[in-house]
């Protein structure tokens, strides 16, 4: 084992998924009710101490989360993480699971270290009962084709204000997408055929607050014929927030995936 299984105090990795939809996003809020804030509270009450944990990185309200990343630091050391995991689990709401809770470096940083995130966005053409609190039903006429060619322009870097909630506290607004793209994809139970239910991806290492909501509102645009895909571009070459579409509705985005 690494010298630092054995230090006197621990840092622990906590793996967790959850849905958004009564949460005003991970990160605490005053007056508002946060994954950051349900998850401490339940540590801190099986651990007999106040616990913080410090998370891969904000989500915005009802937005969901599968894979999340969270570190926290505890002392002594815990005779059995598993355990403490699987208690936590009957503490945590419904909305919250936590799938695994592992010894960390005591260096690791959930946010800091992360080196690349993925979002995936749903969208259904018709209603259907089975994925519509996971998905954005949009039943106008949509070109997909004309969508991935303006979603082509997000990638390599660039500056993203153009689609940042203003009023945000980022030192930066550059960010390098490397992958932005519009596939159908086939629900395990669907009321539909193929071809009703799309995705979109999007991987960059790092993302703006309401940043991918307002790309996919964007994009829709596109789809829809209102803008074309050079105009996007050109959006995305040094637009600004008032430029893009409106953002999306939260509940159907997924932080789908976090690489370290």
């Amino acid at each position: 084992m690494p010298f630092w299984y054995f230090c006197k105090s621990m840092r622990y990795q906590i793996v967790l998924s959850y849905d958004g939809s009564d949460y005003c996003g991970w990160q605490y809020q005053p007056r508002e009710r946060s994954v950051q804030q349900v998850l401490e509270e339940a540590l801190s009450t099986l651990l007999r101490t106040p616990v913080s944990v410090t998370g891969a990185g904000r989500t915005d309200t009802s937005v969901n989360a599968a894979g999340y990343v969270a570190h926290f630091d505890v002392e002594p050391a815990l005779p059995d993480p598993a355990q403490l995991a699987y208690r936590l689990n009957a503490l945590l709401p419904s909305s919250v699971v936590v799938t695994e809770i592992r010894p960390a470096a005591p260096d690791f940083h959930a946010r800091f270290q992360a080196r690349e995130r993925e979002y995936t966005y749903f969208l259904n053409r018709k209603k259907d009962p089975f994925v519509e609190k996971f998905s954005y039903r949009c039943t106008f006429p949509l070109d997909f084709e004309a969508m991935n060619t303006a979603a082509a322009a997000l990638l390599g870097t660039h500056d993203f204000s153009c689609f940042e909630k203003t009023g945000g506290d980022n030192k930066t607004s550059i960010c390098t997408v490397t992958k932005a793209l519009w596939e159908p994809y086939a629900p395990v139970i669907a009321a539909h055929p193929a071809g009703c239910y799309w995705r979109f991806t999007v991987c960059a290492d790092r993302f703006l607050r309401n940043m991918v909501r307002a790309i996919v509102g964007t994009l829709l645009e596109v789809g829809r014929g209102r803008r074309t895909p050079e105009e996007f571009a050109r959006l995305v070459g040094g637009g600004t927030r008032s430029q893009a579409g409106e953002s999306v509705p939260g509940h159907a985005l997924f932080l789908s995936r976090l690489d370290y």
